[in-house]
């Protein structure tokens, strides 16, 4: 268990001091999250219904799920 902390313990120093001296990376890494965010979230909410939601009953999505795959040609 002493290993694994330690490893653990390693690794995030290697982050740590590599986010630490990057100023160019810092930039890229905050651009790449703010499109990640873009992404899952504000097209999820525009772009994909709750499909499920609104057609199964409540408390038997899985039925719904079930049917629609099986029943699929």
């Amino acid at each position: 268990m002493k290993t694994l902390g330690r490893f653990l313990y390693q690794t995030y120093r290697l982050y740590y001091d590599g986010f630490r001296g990057m100023t160019l990376g810092k930039t890229l890494w905050a651009v790449i999250l703010i499109k990640l965010v873009i992404i899952f979230a504000v097209l999820k909410l525009f772009f994909f219904p709750d499909f499920i939601g609104s057609h199964a009953k409540e408390g038997r999505e899985a039925d719904f799920v079930e049917t629609q795959v099986l029943n699929r040609e």
